[in-house]
């Protein structure tokens, strides 16, 4: 389980990519992988397309970062999550909140 990210500043963009198992566990990697970026109206991308499980801290995870986004006025994008991923995020009407790209 790990969590990776990279900064293009060029791009204004970071990519927040979580591997395997997305749960409390992953809570400081998670965190720490947007927390210094604080350049206003940045884009972030959380890649899914590596998560094959998520929990309810995740989701808890996920609109953490959301008020990070928010509050440098970025935007957030979901990418490619996977088909048991996207179902806990779809129950959870995570599609109303943000934009999610299969």
């Amino acid at each position: 389980m790990s969590v990776s990210s990279n900064i293009s500043q060029e791009d204004n963009k970071i990519n927040i990519v979580v591997n395997e198992r997305f749960d409390f566990s992953l809570h400081q990697q998670f965190r720490d992988a947007y927390s210094q970026c604080t350049t206003k109206k940045f884009n972030y991308a959380l890649d899914l397309s590596q998560t094959e499980y998520m929990d309810s801290s995740a989701l808890g995870m996920i609109l953490l970062l959301k008020d990070h986004v928010d509050m440098y006025e970025g935007t957030l994008v979901i990418l490619n999550p996977s088909d048991t991923v996207n179902k806990i995020l779809t129950i959870a009407q995570f599609h109303r909140l943000m934009t999610i790209e299969r």
